[in-house]
């Protein structure tokens, strides 16, 4: 008896892409691409109405989260199965993709017969990890996590403001923002604030666009 094919949803921004994933999956015969959007803040509906089994997802959106999206669908649907696929390899992200309920991680440059195995895997039960972020992920889990006042502080640090332009903008004192640059050296495993700029964009904790 022919088995059903592995229903998937694609969704990414870039249309290019986007077309090519819909393409390359369109050309297996155990899968098809039943929807596909550009919008992250669509995959809810859009899962409502199309019952994918899988469902590939970029990380990053204009004005949206594709984290955010996962940890949507997974609150919705506890039997969905997210593989990210991604221009970037941040561990702060994907450590929070995997965190929200994401089952896999492709890289966008990854090979066909990649993203096709992945897909496979996946749809089997199986979890699927790049061999070169599995110790990066190790040692995110091992970072503390930053506060949500330290996340502001330091988003503004990778701004260039000094302490006072961080205080006046936050509305704490200086004495304030100090502790909390000490905070965040210490988590970060850094001694200046050019050190955790630089660590908090390689790890992608802040984004510089």
């Amino acid at each position: 008896m022919k088995q059903n094919p592995i229903k998937l949803m694609v969704v990414d921004d870039h249309p290019a892409f986007r077309i090519g994933l819909t393409a390359l999956i369109a050309s297996q015969t155990d899968m098809k691409v039943v929807s596909e959007t550009g919008n992250g803040r669509e995959v809810v509906e859009l899962f409502r109405k199309s019952s994918p089994d899988i469902v590939t997802m970029d990380l990053r959106f204009s004005g949206f989260s594709g984290v955010s999206a996962i940890t949507a669908l997974h609150r919705e649907f506890n039997h969905c199965r997210t593989i990210v696929i991604t221009t970037y390899d941040c561990d702060e992200d994907i450590y929070h993709a995997f965190q929200a309920g994401a089952q896999a991680c492709l890289l966008k440059d990854s090979s066909a017969e990649e993203i096709i195995g992945t897909i496979r895997k996946v749809h089997t039960g199986e979890k699927s990890i790049p061999a070169g972020m599995v110790e990066r992920l190790k040692e995110r889990r091992r970072r503390e996590e930053l506060s949500e006042r330290e996340m502001e502080v330091l988003r503004c640090l990778a701004k260039g403001r000094n302490n006072r332009e961080i205080a006046a903008s936050l509305f704490i004192s200086e004495d304030t923002v100090k502790t909390h640059l000490k905070n965040i050296f210490a988590k970060l495993s850094v001694e200046d604030r050019t050190s955790a700029v630089l660590a908090a964009v390689r790890h992608g904790i802040v984004h510089v666009e």
